[in-house]
């Protein structure tokens, strides 16, 4: 489970959570039934973005369609579309979006926006070629970096690989301690020759092999499996991912020293990492959080990793550029640590 359950994770989400939107169940409603008509909608579906489920009749059926959620969106072309079209006036087209989920609306009002502007741009110059005149234009050369291809997995593949390091470790060393009350062994932990950053360290260094093993696992997964390019040190992965971990394993000791059961214990490591991966930038950007939630995100580990992670993996950055966050995966590291090893100190007593 411990090797395994990376792996299986990384697979799954890899694919569900960093798909583009493709497929969009798509209705059309033509009304002009003309040959500009049939051509807009050809190029509208064939942009790949979206998929004709249903060529409709009338306004009822795209009703019944968007209040039943078999489509996502419901395009209705007026009539008289090809005649305005062929007069050079401005024609109106009518695209009705289900807003129930509002990042997947967002994203397709982008894609028809994006459509729509194209086949404008191609009307008005068929019209002025038609009028022998040209129109000014600004030549744009775009070119994207680091992700040249915009291909959304070479994003979330990293960030994925982040928050299951960070659950799988936390959550092994979170019954630890625990586990030795139930037992009924804490006692003769107590009576050994050893101090107690020597037993927090050997809690913690056993898990924090089997989770180094399970970040050279998951990276190669990401690498080979998901092609995501990897063009930083390879080295200097491994070094800020201990540095990640002894905050992961640390904050399980944490837990653990708190909790009386294993159940308390794994309950209450849920209770900490779902707000990690909420306010880790990882689901949500952090510049979009209000102000408040802003800072409270510098005390949460897993927003560094992700940042050093994504800036190794793709950009290839050195720790001249990525000193700011593994200092403070340090200085936090060295806060849970020593809170764990003070909190075990004060439970013993």
């Amino acid at each position: 489970m411990l090797f395994i359950a990376p792996i299986l994770q990384l697979t799954l989400f890899g694919y569900i959570v960093a798909s583009n939107v493709r497929n969009i169940p798509t209705a059309i409603l033509d009304n002009d039934k003309s040959k500009e008509s049939r051509q807009f909608i050809e190029k509208f579906i064939n942009s790949g973005y979206f998929h004709l489920n249903y060529y409709l009749d009338s306004d009822s059926e795209m009703d019944y369609l968007l209040d039943s959620s078999k489509i996502r969106i419901a395009v209705n072309i007026p009539k008289g579309f090809s005649s305005q079209i062929k007069r050079g006036e401005t024609t109106q087209v009518q695209f009705i979006v289900d807003g129930t989920n509002s990042v997947i609306a967002s994203i397709i009002i982008g894609y028809t926006n994006g459509i729509i502007q194209k086949q404008t741009t191609e009307l008005v110059e068929k019209q002025l070629s038609k009028l022998q005149r040209s129109i000014p234009r600004i030549d744009l050369r775009l070119r994207v970096w680091y992700n040249p291809e915009l291909d959304n997995t070479n994003y979330i593949v990293p960030g994925i690989i982040c928050t299951i390091l960070a659950i799988v470790t936390t959550m092994l060393t979170s019954a630890s301690i625990v586990r030795e009350r139930e037992k009924g062994t804490l006692e003769q932990l107590m009576v050994s020759p050893i101090a107690r950053y020597e037993m927090i360290l050997g809690k913690i260094l056993p898990f924090m092999g089997i989770g180094f093993i399970d970040v050279i696992i998951v990276l190669a997964v990401g690498t080979f499996w998901f092609k995501v390019p990897f063009r930083g040190n390879v080295l200097l992965l491994l070094v800020l991912s201990l540095l990640f971990l002894s905050n992961t394993l640390g904050s399980g000791i944490l837990i653990s020293t708190i909790s009386r059961t294993q159940q308390q214990a794994l309950m209450t490591s849920l209770f900490v990492i779902m707000p990690w991966i909420i306010l880790s930038g990882f689901v949500f950007p952090i510049e979009n959080m209000p102000l408040g939630i802003q800072y409270l995100t510098y005390l949460i580990p897993l927003r560094y990793f992700l940042i050093i992670i994504r800036e190794i993996v793709l950009k290839g950055s050195g720790l001249s550029v990525l000193w700011p966050q593994a200092l403070a995966m340090v200085v936090l590291g060295g806060i849970i640590l020593s809170f764990s090893i003070f909190r075990f100190n004060k439970r013993l007593e």
